[in-house]
This record gives C-alpha cells, sequence and structure tokens, in this order.
C-alpha cells in the first residue's frame, strides 16, 4: 500500500494572483506527480494548512482540483484552516466532538488522523478530550500496527520562530497519550515546511515537506525584538511524501517536484548492471 501525503498547501495565499497564484501552481505540480507519476498510490492524506486563511473560497478551490482523483482522500485541519469550512468542502470526513479527527484501517495498518488545532492560535494543541479519544483509540487496537497523521510536530526542532516552547501541555499530554503504546510504528507531520526526523517517545517521528514555499534552513537563535534580515521563506521546490507499507515494514520517501533532468534510464546498456544488483541478493 502506497500512502502519499501533501501538506501545507496554503490555497489562498495570494487570490489575486494573476494568472494563478503561486501556491495553486505548486499544489497542480504536486498533484500531477502523484496522480500520473510511476507509483499509483491507494490513497491521499491531507495533513493540514490546506488553505491559508481557512475561508470557503479556497477550501472550493482545493477540492476542486481533487475530483478526478481515483482514491480516497483524508483531509486534517492545520492551524490556517477552519473546521466548518473544511467539512463544508469535504463533507464525508468523519468528525466527533467537535473536532475533526477519525480512524481508519486498510491493509493490516490502522491510519490515525488527529485533530491539533486551537482556533486564533499558530501553535498546536491536545485537549484533555483529544487525549481522552486517542487513548480510546489507541487501547481498543492494541495489537494492530498504526500510523497516526497530525499537523503540529509536538517536538521542538531547531526553528526557532516555528517551534513549539519547551514542554508545551499539549505536548506532554500528547506524550502521555502515545508513551508505551507498541502498536504505533510512526507519528507523521507538517507545519514547519521543512523535511525533518526525530523521535518522540522511542516513536520515529519525521515531518513532511511543504507543497507551499519552504521555511528557509536556518537554525540560528531568533529575537522577536530585533529583525535581523534573515530569510524566512525560500522557492524550494514543493514536496510530498509516500509512505509504503508491505504488511509488516513502513518506509518513507519523499521526492521534490521540479524540472529534473533524467540522466539514466533503464535500457540494455544498464541491463547488466541491474542484473548483479539482483544476483549480490541470492
Amino acid at each position: 500500500m502506497l500512502i502519499a501525503q501533501m501538506t501545507d498547501i496554503h490555497i489562498g495565499f495570494d487570490p489575486d494572483a494573476k494568472p494563478e497564484e503561486l501556491n495553486r501552481t505548486r499544489f497542480r505540480a504536486t498533484l500531477d506527480r502523484v496522480v500520473n507519476g510511476p507509483n499509483p498510490v491507494d490513497l491521499l492524506v491531507l495533513s493540514g494548512d490546506l488553505t491559508d486563511r481557512g475561508d470557503r473560497d479556497s477550501f472550493e478551490k482545493t477540492a476542486a482540483l481533487l475530483t478526478g482523483c481515483e482514491f480516497p482522500i483524508y483531509p486534517m485541519v492545520g492551524n490556517h484552516d477552519t473546521r466548518e469550512e473544511l467539512l463544508h468542502a469535504f463533507p464525508d470526513t468523519p468528525s466527533e466532538g467537535g473536532f475533526v479527527h477519525y480512524a481508519i484501517e486498510r491493509d493490516g495498518l490502522r491510519i490515525i488522523f488527529l485533530d491539533t488545532l486551537e482556533p486564533g492560535r499558530h501553535g498546536g494543541a491536545f485537549c484533555a478530550k483529544r487525549h481522552d479519544w486517542l487513548r480510546a483509540e489507541l487501547a481498543a487496537h492494541p495489537d494492530t500496527p498504526t500510523l497516526i497523521f497530525m499537523h503540529h510536530p509536538p517536538v521542538v526542532a531547531g526553528i526557532g520562530w516555528m517551534d513549539p516552547g519547551e514542554g508545551e501541555d499539549w505536548m506532554l499530554r500528547f506524550g502521555e497519550a502515545v508513551a508505551g503504546q507498541d502498536q504505533i510504528l510512526a507519528i507523521h507531520c507538517g507545519h514547519l515546511h521543512r523535511p525533518i526526523h526525530t523521535r518522540f517517545h522511542g516513536i520515529p517521528l519525521s515531518v513532511t515537506p511543504s507543497v507551499a514555499p519552504l521555511v528557509a534552513m536556518d537554525l540560528r537563535a531568533i529575537d522577536p525584538d530585533q529583525p535581523d534580515g534573515r530569510d524566512l521563506i525560500t522557492t524550494e521546490p514543493a514536496t510530498y511524501a509516500l509512505h509504503r507499507w508491505d504488511g509488516e515494514n513502513l518506509v518513507t520517501h519523499y521526492e521534490a517536484v521540479h524540472d529534473w533532468h533524467v540522466l539514466a534510464s533503464y535500457t540494455d546498456g544498464l541491463q547488466p548492471m541491474i542484473r548483479d544488483m539482483f544476483a549480490e541478493r541470492q
């Protein structure tokens, strides 16, 4: 099973751009790669910040671009989104208790989609109700391999202006929910607009880079009271993830979408090399 993940699309950042806003152009190109590339996906996860302002027009534009997809789509809310407009644009999305969180099971893998939105706040949230919902989900399926998607990473990655504070309550509460849950194979997030890998309570945790422009790679301390002219956002290529589940192992790949050049193709000239590589496996 191949799970595609796109995150931080931010449709509507520049809605009046002509002929089309940059974020929408980047989303079209990424979606085209997922749909028409060599790796047929089984489902697509949109892990938050689908829009930039949470407005109906932006959500409808996002949903319209996805209408031709022949695989299921699972949208999630990020801090730039609104629950109401996401559910209006994607009416089949489950919600419960005022939160857009839900779980599915495919090919022996349980996939949990969390809601870390707190309206008016840039950073994440994970209240007692969401904690209890997640604990119940995990307790109900203790032996089923599980993958968690959430928009906000519950870690400090070193990008000072995007990071949460050390030990924020919501991060501690989420940590309490997942601690000791050995069925969790990985946690995949968005929000930080960069590729990042770490561990959280011993669980592999990764951040998928954004479809919208990426955050600059700058780990220096930043002073909110002293602008220093540093780069904040760059035009690095839109990126998405492919999570490959073979029934036992979960492996993640990232691909940047841009106009690359093919340097080698599988022709007769390279067949001996391919054969040799296969022969080494015996």
